[in-house]
């Protein structure tokens, strides 16, 4: 705890800076592997597992770094990984529920519309809170709630996609399933991010082994998924059938997202993150003006002002909280050295 305490401003801005473009590159280079790279589709079963296992090589290579010799990593390794299964069940817990939550979000879709599906999904930024409230016990201010609506209301503008009343539908919908559906998956959302963020600062044990612990489960999971939903493709066609230099860069990106998106859960809360999340859907959208002639509406517009604004709020909250802290500690220090 102490660690999370000493970490400076500046520390804390360059991650979620970092995490905010490594989203928005993703989100832009993903859309372009998915619809307009020419040549075979691949499997994005294959990229998501394949992105846990490098996330995997890099964090015991950053506890390589961090243990100083590989005697020492090997140690640390028995003694948390290989003879610890309670860590890893524990670190298992946000592998399983971040599944659920995939699962659910596309059973939601199946029985919805996209465009209530995309505005009832945002609910999990207000979810998160309450159960950062609530698992926690980190009140949040008036302002802050304020922020949080407003980022919701304009991610919701953004992503807003109205029903193409002239489509067909074939396939028949049950909206109640669906509603339970992502009432679901917006809890699991919010309650694996904070628990995740809770055995973080929980304990002092390394960020990089928590990591991986989390993601030698995640390797697990993804590795069923992919034998579930393209198993008999796979071994047709071959794991990395359709992979170019464009999609290693996306798997690239989004492992280097993850471990950026542990450091910044780590060292701020899952609040910035949902913010910085936000201010990447603002960049992406802005590129995808410029490479892809996207049109902006005044909906988007609308949302990307709103989403803006709360980023602000909210940072003049976290600025004001930071030098809040350090006047405070310094009058204590000061009034020991009177005492």
């Amino acid at each position: 705890m102490a660690m999370f305490q000493n970490v400076s401003l500046m520390f804390k801005l360059y991650c979620l800076t970092v995490m905010t473009l490594v989203a928005a590159t993703y989100t832009v280079v993903l859309r372009y592997t998915r619809t307009i790279s020419s040549g075979d589709l691949y499997f994005s079963t294959t990229a998501v597992c394949l992105a846990e296992v490098i996330k995997l090589i890099l964090s015991t290579g950053m506890l390589a770094r961090e243990s100083g010799s590989p005697r020492k990593l090997l140690d640390v390794i028995k003694e948390h990984v290989l003879c610890n299964p309670r860590g890893l069940l524990k670190l298992s817990v946000p592998s399983v529920v971040y599944a659920i939550q995939n699962n659910m979000a596309f059973l939601a879709l199946s029985n919805l519309d996209a465009a209530v599906y995309q505005v009832t999904y945002q609910l999990k930024i207000p979810c998160t809170a309450v159960c950062m409230v609530v698992m926690l016990s980190r009140p949040l201010s008036k302002r802050q709630w304020f922020a949080i609506f407003m980022l919701c209301v304009g991610v919701s503008l953004v992503q807003w996609k109205p029903v193409d009343s002239a489509k067909v539908q074939v396939i028949e919908q049950n909206p109640v399933l669906g509603f339970m559906a992502i009432v679901i998956a917006v809890f699991c959302s919010g309650f694996a991010g904070v628990y995740f963020e809770k055995v973080l600062k929980s304990s002092d044990t390394s960020l990089w082994v928590r990591n991986i612990q989390m993601y030698l489960s995640g390797i697990a999971i993804t590795f069923m998924g992919v034998l579930v939903r393209d198993g008999e493709k796979v071994m047709e066609k071959g794991f990395f059938f359709g992979y170019t230099p464009w999609v290693c860069f996306v798997v690239f990106l989004a492992s280097v997202g993850g471990l950026y998106t542990s450091i910044v859960v780590k060292y701020t809360d899952n609040i910035m993150k949902g913010f910085s999340a936000a201010a990447a859907i603002v960049l992406s959208t802005v590129a995808s003006v410029i490479l892809f002639g996207l049109h902006i509406s005044k909906l988007i517009s609308l949302g990307c002002t709103l989403m803006c604004l709360s980023m602000q709020e909210e940072c003049q909250n976290k600025t004001c909280s930071f030098w809040i802290q350090k006047v405070n500690v310094r009058q204590g220090q000061l009034g020991n050295i009177r005492q």
